[in-house]
């Protein structure tokens, strides 16, 4: 290699082995080459993190590149530019020197820039006679024609990474959508399983992701949600093969009920009121239309139901102890010492509560009767929870205890809404 050939640093900037480096790849540019200027520009913008290259390098560096004449890059156009600090100055937004001396080496560092350094430091051009230049002294843009196909490979690779990153977290959004109604739904049919403990697994795996997630850390959050996503999907398709299988027992259970022989059993005090003192009476009784008797039959039966609805409705289906807390969290404050940690913490802190609310006891132990201790604690907890929402604790916990009775109220969609309400705030990843 030729001293001519190499330029070294103005000043007291050493001289290293990339920056010779850089020069040397620059003297291997192929002949005629050239490349749109700009498209360069959004293909290093792109590739920055791979460069090590800030958003303020690239601000100097589209200073430089606007102070080039040609949109096109080549040598036979000269690849030196010479603006002065002030010049650069106003294209990079008024940035201050000392900020664009500290970024112009950055980018001579990451080699994409060469020095070409005058004699006395300054930046100019010798022009001939016609008016062409002959020699320029300032930064050489030679490494960005060299490296052309470098960076826009680079570029490549980062967007390709992230459209990877993208469609990783609309599957990570997609699967905890499915995995939470499907949570929901279970709860609120009533379907049998540890539906509190997958939904406390479901969480954990949900906060662990970081703010920011890298690609490694949401791939393998999502290896764990569709491997439970699966479970539940299976559990779910079992409890509804059993449901089709017995789906007319309702019906059968109902014709047992109504054909039962000891129901006439049941029917003998109203026959006793009807019969009466005289035996004229007694034997209208028995000469009744069998149309009649079988009318009161049906009526008696449809009591019976009622009756077995209503005792079957008030065993509501009880969640564990770390759910109800964490989707109730303020009730924690009433237990004893402060906390809670049994279920016989929160029946104490449930007294308490109900006391402040202004629930009147005999609300309160008609909810423990119809819907068993367990369960009115966790529905005051719930009550506490949403206590600025509601205007009558004492009506609503009434109300509550009313629909148990009928069957017709589950605790499941209660707590499910306020585990999310009361979830720890994070960054997600969909």
């Amino acid at each position: 290699m030729e001293s001519g050939n190499v330029t070294t640093p103005f000043g007291r900037r050493p001289m290293t082995f990339g920056m010779l480096a850089s020069q040397t790849a620059a003297r291997k540019i192929e002949p005629g080459r050239s490349i749109d200027k700009w498209k360069l520009y959004r293909a290093l913008c792109e590739a920055k993190p791979l460069l090590g290259i800030t958003d303020r390098a690239l601000a100097i560096l589209n200073a430089l590149l606007s102070f080039y004449p040609k949109g096109e890059l080549s040598e036979e156009n000269g690849l030196v530019v010479f603006p002065s600090n002030a010049q650069l100055s106003l294209r990079a937004h008024g940035m201050a020197e000392q900020t664009i001396r500290r970024h112009l080496a950055c980018l001579v560092e990451a080699g994409l820039l060469i020095r070409k350094d005058s004699p006395n430091g300054k930046r100019y051009a010798r022009k001939e006679q016609g008016g062409d230049i002959r020699e320029a002294f300032g930064f050489s843009l030679a490494p960005l024609l060299a490296r052309a196909d470098e960076i826009e490979r680079l570029a490549a690779e980062v967007a390709a990474e992230r459209l990877h990153l993208q469609r990783l977290r609309e599957r990570l959004t997609l699967c905890r959508r499915d995995v939470a109604k499907l949570i929901e739904m279970a709860l609120e049919e009533g379907v049998a399983g540890d539906w509190g403990r997958i939904h406390l697994h479901f969480r954990d795996i949900v906060e662990r992701l970081p703010r920011s997630p890298s690609a490694a850390e949401i791939a393998a959050a999502l290896d764990e949600l569709e491997l439970l996503r699966d479970e539940i999907t299976n559990q779910l398709e079992i409890q509804e093969k059993t449901r089709n299988h017995s789906g007319n027992a309702p019906h059968y259970e109902r014709h047992i009920q109504n054909s039962n022989p000891q129901s006439t059993i049941e029917l003998e005090p109203s026959f006793e009121t009807k019969q009466g003192a005289t035996a004229q009476d007694g034997s209208a009784g028995r000469a009744e239309p069998a149309a009649r008797m079988q009318k009161e039959e049906e009526a008696n039966g449809h009591v019976r139901e009622a009756r077995s609805a209503s005792a079957g409705s008030g065993a509501l289906k009880s969640f564990p102890l770390g759910l109800v807390l964490q989707a109730c969290p303020e009730v924690a404050a009433y237990g004893p010492q402060g906390s809670i940690g049994s279920w016989r913490d929160l029946m104490a802190a449930a007294v308490v509560v109900r006391s402040m609310l202004g629930v009147s006891p005999s609300a309160y132990e008609q909810a423990c009767e119809i819907m068993g201790p367990e369960n009115a604690a966790t529905v005051m907890a719930c009550v506490l929870e949403r206590a600025g929402h509601i205007n009558s604790a004492g009506g609503y916990l009434r109300d509550l205890t009313r629909r148990a009775e009928r069957g017709e109220f589950a605790i499941g969609p209660m707590l499910m809404a306020l585990a999310r309400t009361n979830m720890p705030v994070r960054g997600r990843a969909g």
